[in-house]
């Protein structure tokens, strides 16, 4: 029975040695910023928030000097540019914010007074519509990248009455009305068959980079995303890498089987003709992506509806991105469609060729990323902005 005796006696002190043992950390957790939408044409915003842990100072995400590097672009570009972000709700903070954000990355101030920075309404007046906390950590987020990709351009932030698909697609209609060349658009909504009417009615732009988050729930399509007029932009998980010559690694975000990149093939809209992949007769979202993940998120700055920095991620986070890596580009001409260019450039980009957001999909190219074109990351992310000239 000694045995027996001594081996009772280990698991004892094992057991012991278990419960009194610290916790190995845990990883990081985030939370949508914006709730579900209740009702049927009406937008949720794709940004998460990262929780449980202070990012102290913007060191808890990239920041601009990460993102030039990762995605190969120049430090100082954008100037004659004009960049609308369209949210919705008021974020009252919103120049502060940024300045706040520019300020400590080493950034030009991009103010009102100096007639960088410009906030409107969805009528392009001044008649703002009431605040709303969530949709500002939004905003925050879109300026952010904004300003980190493209910080020698304007910034035109037009602000919807509300989150109904009505009211942010009149915004962007104003943004493209006051100047604006490039659109992020960081929300959307479950395709429907009201996705025709919006799409002639709010996103059919010639000569407009329109730059849309594919949506952030994994496998399945969303609109605006899913227009033939817009750049659908997916996401991924971004890792600095010494052993590649890159120096990074990127793979389709997904963190289960209902968070991650949105993909796939367009139950309603019509393909584009520059679209070639035989899986979908319909639009295939997305065309390009970059950094979304919240585990490989981004800084920002938030003091409504927040108190300093956060790490934030989502598909909201390659948006803003991806419309600013355009303006590094230039200025599309009148009557072009700049969804297209970067099917004339797949060189120009980083393909991504692993990460999968669902356990299966048919094809499977549409939930799977690999060599060459696929849903979740499209054809790939920035190589520097040779996929973004006309």
């Amino acid at each position: 029975m000694r045995p027996l005796a001594l081996t009772a006696a280990l698991l004892t002190a094992l057991t012991a040695t278990a419960a009194t043992a610290p916790a190995a950390p845990a990883g990081p957790r985030w939370v949508r910023s914006c709730t579900a939408p209740a009702r049927a044409d009406t937008a949720s915003c794709d940004a998460l928030r990262v929780i449980g842990t202070a990012a102290a100072a913007g060191d808890g995400g990239y920041g601009p000097a990460e993102l030039r590097a990762a995605y190969g672009l120049p430090a100082d570009g954008g100037a004659d540019a004009v960049i609308a972000v369209v949210d919705a709700y008021d974020h009252p903070r919103a120049e502060t914010d940024l300045g706040v954000y520019r300020d400590h990355y080493g950034l030009p101030a991009c103010t009102g007074d100096s007639g960088c920075f410009r906030k409107a309404d969805q009528r392009g007046g001044t008649r703002l519509p009431r605040g709303n906390t969530a949709w500002a950590g939004e905003t925050a987020l879109d300026l952010a990248m904004v300003s980190a990709v493209a910080p020698r351009a304007r910034i035109l932030l037009v602000e919807a009455d509300s989150a109904a698909v009505s009211d942010l697609g009149a915004a962007v209609n104003t943004a493209v009305a006051l100047g604006a060349q490039y659109v992020s658009i960081s929300w959307g909504t479950a395709e429907n068959a009201n996705a025709a009417t919006y799409d002639s009615r709010y996103f059919d732009h010639p000569g407009v980079v329109i730059a849309a988050a594919s949506g952030d729930g994994g496998y399945g399509v969303n609109f605006p995303a899913s227009s033939p007029h817009v750049v659908a932009v997916g996401g991924t998980t971004l890792r600095p890498d010494g052993t590649t010559a890159r120096g990074w690694t990127e793979t389709a975000w997904s963190t289960g089987p209902d968070e991650g990149t949105a993909s796939g093939c367009s139950g309603r809209l019509p393909k584009p003709a520059w679209q070639t992949d035989t899986g979908c007769g319909h639009r295939t979202v997305a065309d390009v992506a970059a950094v979304a993940d919240p585990a490989t998120g981004v800084a920002v700055y938030q003091s409504y509806g927040g108190n300093g920095w956060y790490t934030y991620g989502g598909t909201s986070a390659a948006a803003p991105i991806i419309a600013a890596a355009y303006a590094l580009a230039g200025h599309p001409s009148a009557g072009s469609r700049p969804a297209s260019f970067p099917y004339r450039h797949p060189e120009a980009l980083h393909d991504i060729t692993s990460g999968t957001t669902a356990a299966s999909c048919a094809p499977a190219y549409l939930c799977t990323a690999g060599a060459g074109y696929d849903g979740p990351t499209g054809l790939g992310s920035p190589a520097g902005v040779g996929a973004f000239r006309e």
